[in-house]
C-alpha cells in the first residue's frame, strides 16, 4: 500500500534539499510550492480572487503575481494572511490529493513524499502517514538564508519569527533529520529514512 509523508521545516532548514535526495532515491514527491505557484497564473480563479483582495498593486509590469511583495504584505497582516490562505489551502489541497491518488493508481505501492513549507501550519499534516521535520540551530537557519536568499540579516530574522519554531514542529513529527552538519552527513540520513519509508509502503 502507498505510503504518504509530509516533508516540512522552516526557511533554511534544508527541506527543499531533502525532497530532493528522496526524488533522486525514487520517491515521488509533490511540492506544494509548485502547485501554488501554477494556481495563481494569470487566468487562474485563485489569481484572480487574490488581485480582487490586494489589488492590482501586487502585479508586476506582466501581469503576474509579485510573490514577494505578497508576501511582505500579509506577513505584517494576520489578517491579510489568513484571507489570502482561505483562498489557496483548499485549492492546493485538492490538487495534492489528486496528484496523490494518481500516483497510486499507477504504483500501489509508492512512497509519495508531500514537500509543503507550511504542512502542519495548515493542519494538512493529519492526511499524511507520517511527518518528517528538517531542522537545524537557528544561526544555520539565518546563514543559509543569507547565502541563498537576497535578505539582510534582519529580515531573516524577522522571517524566521514569523513562522512557526522548528521546536513547534518537531513535535509533530514522526521522524526528524538534523541538518547542522555538512551534506555528505545529511544524504547519509535520508537514504536511511527512506530505505525505512520504503518498507513501509508495501
Amino acid at each position: 500500500m502507498a505510503l504518504l509523508a509530509g516533508l516540512t521545516g522552516g526557511m533554511g532548514s534544508g527541506k527543499t534539499t531533502v525532497g530532493q535526495m528522496l526524488s533522486d532515491l525514487g520517491a515521488h514527491v509533490i511540492d506544494a510550492d509548485t502547485i501554488t505557484r501554477s494556481l495563481v497564473e494569470p487566468g487562474q480563479p485563485a489569481f484572480h480572487e487574490i488581485v480582487d483582495f490586494l489589488g492590482s498593486g501586487v502585479l508586476r509590469d506582466e501581469g503576474t503575481l509579485d510573490r514577494g511583495k505578497i508576501a511582505d504584505m500579509v506577513f505584517n497582516d494576520t489578517g491579510k494572511k489568513e484571507a489570502l490562505e482561505a483562498i489557496l489551502h483548499p485549492r492546493v489541497f485538492a490538487e495534492e490529493q489528486r496528484l496523490y491518488n494518481k500516483i497510486r493508481e499507477s504504483d500501489p505501492s509508492a512512497l509519495v513524499v508531500l514537500d509543503a513549507a507550511l504542512l502542519i501550519e495548515s493542519g494538512n499534516y493529519r492526511k499524511v502517514d507520517k511527518v518528517i521535520v528538517v531542522a537545524c540551530d537557528e544561526e544555520t537557519q539565518i546563514q543559509r538564508i543569507l547565502a541563498e536568499k537576497k535578505f539582510s540579516r534582519p529580515d531573516a530574522e524577522r522571517r524566521l519569527r514569523q513562522q512557526m519554531p522548528l521546536e513547534e514542529k518537531i513535535k509533530f513529527a514522526d521522524y526528524i533529520l538534523r541538518n547542522d552538519s555538512g551534506y555528505p552527513e545529511l544524504k547519509e540520513k535520508v537514504e536511511a529514512l527512506f530505505h525505512q519509508l520504503k518498507e513501509k509502503a508495501v
